[in-house]
């Protein structure tokens, strides 16, 4: 898995941007609050989109931001983290957009062991739930090293006791049962029919952010201006 750190001249972009931003925040404070945001994200609503393996998460009416990751991505912690994965999740919470997820386990295939199909299919349990999007907040921002097949069931349903509502029979059964291993495996199968982006990946209205660019997804504050550019 490539990490690239970010450049000196994206950063500079970033704040020309962020300078940008705050001069139209009365106008787009004024636009949330007629959008009637959503107040936490657990009172997001997760739906699996028709295709089967798309998970969608907020507001149907909002332009998707569609993001490619593995729970065992590195950078993929890093950008939610401390990267636009906060910006995102204001976003989709404010109903400026929603986010979309296909999530790869293609990194079992590299580096051995079956934690990023367990995660894949804890994931789909939670969405059971209407958990999802707290449970993958959880699971990223307590990532096992990614040489280590660390995605254990045992992981897993700790991770899950701190979602409240999470855990319970149905979903700790799906956990020790694999009961979504078809889903993985069709949603790693969407991620290579996708281009296999080099991960983290987004697609912003249908447009993917070219892979040269992809650093920007570092820098917490850029999205917004970002989003304002696929528009």
């Amino acid at each position: 898995m490539r990490v690239e750190r970010i450049r000196p001249v994206l950063v500079a972009v970033a704040l020309l941007g962020l300078t940008m931003t705050a001069c139209g925040d009365q106008t787009e404070a004024g636009q949330r609050a007629r959008r009637n945001p959503y107040a936490a994200v657990e009172d997001l609503p997760e739906a699996l989109a028709p295709d089967g393996t798309t998970i969608v998460v907020g507001d149907l009416r909002r332009m998707p931001v569609h993001v490619y990751e593995d729970m065992r991505c590195p950078v993929c912690r890093e950008v939610e983290v401390t990267g636009a994965g906060g910006s995102l999740l204001e976003m989709t919470l404010g109903k400026e957009v929603r986010t979309e997820y296909t999530l790869s386990s293609g990194l079992d295939g590299r580096l051995g062991g079956t934690g990023s199909k367990k995660a894949v299919n804890a994931l789909r349990a939670a969405l059971e739930q209407g958990r999802f999007a707290e449970y993958r907040a959880v699971l990223l921002r307590n990532q096992p090293q990614e040489n280590g097949d660390g995605y254990t069931d045992a992981l897993l349903l700790e991770a899950a006791s701190r979602v409240d509502g999470l855990r319970g029979p149905a979903f700790d059964s799906a956990v020790a049962e694999m009961r979504y291993a078809d889903f993985a495996e069709k949603s790693q199968k969407a991620y290579e029919a996708a281009g296999a982006p080099v991960l983290p990946a987004v697609d912003i209205n249908g447009r993917r952010l070219p892979e040269t660019q992809s650093d920007v997804l570092l820098v917490k504050d850029f999205l917004p201006v970002l989003v304002d550019g696929y528009r």
